[in-house]
């Protein structure tokens, strides 16, 4: 009874965290934009006695000048103002953002993605529709496929269920016990690559450690167990940080996995400090490597500095929502759901930085800029990003045979866009990025099925469906 009451507080909570990624063309740099540039451009941007900011590229005025420049320097034959001692450079970046956000909501609601009257959708190439495979969930966050045709599915609330056979069972007992706050709970789940001859089934969640002053506190935590007459047993922890970096905030647990020869790579968000990101003696922030059985391998990248918190892998991450190895290459993918903008998919690689928070492409969620840096010494850019964000979750490579155009593209989910994007990667870089379904619900989670289908997680409504192309 006091789980289902602390999950129904959760429940209450999501709708603001939510928020943040729904404030696109409000708040604080609304109000600057509207005391210093709609006289001139407009309140929605399409020009008056100043040039439109929704056509053309606006972000470079001329050969030599950027956006930035020019609003500091301003043109006094063209009446434009300097506002070079008004307005900090984290302001105008702040600035730049949201006019970008004006520009997407402009140019999407002019491009709507709708099936047609038989509810077939045509996109990326190809005649597909969405095929129901289970409803009845709450809050499903993973799904894993089962060698038997079966699915593993986890609910946050700290549900793992197994569908097969078009039936849906009852949560398995026995489960771990999950720290249901904010965007916390059960989690990830996936199967062993040998889970055939070991059986195998990895678990990552949030979990509670206890309180300080008064307060629950929590982190992320990872096990691994088996599922034998529908119950889950031989339960080991692979990884669990000590209380000491718990912290009370609901935000930013990461939890997603890659196996890779013989390791287990995971990712754990900054848990709402953002500082913490580019601090190595804690593990919030973070991309991890474990063995699979968690055992701490001696060549992790900073294994020996001393105050390096030993399973870092990669650092400067603020909330990794999606983690995928490339079917070709090996590499580790990455999508990172970033501030108010500033979503970005990267390849992971050992000891890098990726910047948070000294770096980024977006601003706070309440319109005030974070820092108008974008790049730094040292410190990775993205492969692809996304401003306004698209609130990025869970990815997945395609490589199933049904839709042969799609092979080696990534599938990547937006929450709040509630969109599903199909990225084409070529030589390592993102070279396309191309809307495949949009407000059909929230886009938790995407996975390529052995039938040769995409899977889609969704919340609200909690389902999951699949495309089935149609001749």
């Amino acid at each position: 009874m006091r789980l289902r009451r602390a999950y129904g507080i959760a429940l209450f909570l999501l709708p603001m965290v939510a928020l943040g990624q729904n404030r696109i063309g409000t708040g604080e740099v609304q109000k600057l934009f509207n005391q210093l540039c709609a006289s001139c451009h407009g309140e929605n941007l399409q020009g008056g006695l100043g040039r439109s900011l929704i056509a053309g590229d606006w972000l470079r005025i001329n050969q030599t000048l950027t956006f930035a420049e020019h609003v500091k320097q301003g043109d006094v034959e063209g009446g434009m103002p300097a506002f070079g001692e008004l307005l900090s450079d984290a302001q105008i970046r702040s600035l730049e953002i949201y006019i970008q956000e004006v520009r997407q909501q402009t140019e999407r609601a002019g491009k709507p993605l709708v099936p047609n009257i038989d509810g077939v959708y045509a996109a990326g190439g190809y005649r597909f529709r969405l095929e129901n495979v289970v409803e009845g969930l709450s809050l499903p966050w993973s799904v894993a496929f089962l060698p038997d045709g079966g699915l593993l599915i986890t609910e946050r609330s700290g549900a793992l269920r197994v569908f097969k056979d078009e039936v849906l069972s009852a949560p398995i007992p026995g489960t771990p016990e999950v720290w249901p706050r904010g965007q916390g709970g059960l989690l990830e789940v996936a199967l062993h690559p040998e889970f055939k001859t070991n059986g195998w089934v990895y678990l990552g969640l949030s979990a509670s450690g206890g309180e300080r002053g008064g307060k629950a506190q929590g982190m992320t935590k990872v096990v691994r167990g088996r599922i034998r007459g529908n119950q889950w047993t031989d339960e080991g922890v692979i990884f669990e940080a000590p209380f000491e970096y718990h912290r009370s905030a609901g935000v930013h647990f990461g939890t997603r996995f890659v196996f890779k020869d013989g390791y287990l790579f995971f990712s754990i968000g900054d848990r709402g400090s953002m500082e913490m990101a580019q601090d190595l003696s804690r593990p919030n922030g973070k991309i991890h490597r474990v063995f699979d059985d968690g055992r701490i391998p001696t060549d992790n990248p900073f294994c020996s500095n001393a105050a390096a918190y030993p399973t870092i892998w990669a650092y400067g991450n603020r909330n990794p929502q999606g983690l995928d190895l490339h079917p070709q290459t090996g590499e580790i993918w990455e999508s990172e759901h970033g501030p108010r903008g500033g979503d970005e998919i990267n390849v992971i690689k050992a000891g890098n930085n990726y910047g948070w928070p000294v770096i980024t492409l977006g601003m706070n969620y309440n319109g005030k800029p974070i820092t108008d840096a974008t790049s730094a010494p040292g410190m990775e850019q993205p492969k692809h990003y996304w401003t306004p964000s698209i609130a990025v979750c869970g990815i997945d490579f395609y490589e199933g045979d049904r839709f042969p155009n799609w092979k080696f593209n990534l599938f990547v989910g937006g929450l709040a866009s509630q969109e599903l994007h199909r990225l084409v990667i070529e030589d390592g870089r993102v070279h396309s990025d191309e809307i495949m379904l949009k407000d059909v619900g929230r886009v938790r989670d995407v996975a390529s099925g052995p039938d040769g289908c995409l899977y889609v997680v969704l919340n609200g409504p909690d389902r999951i469906v699949r495309l089935v192309p149609v001749e």
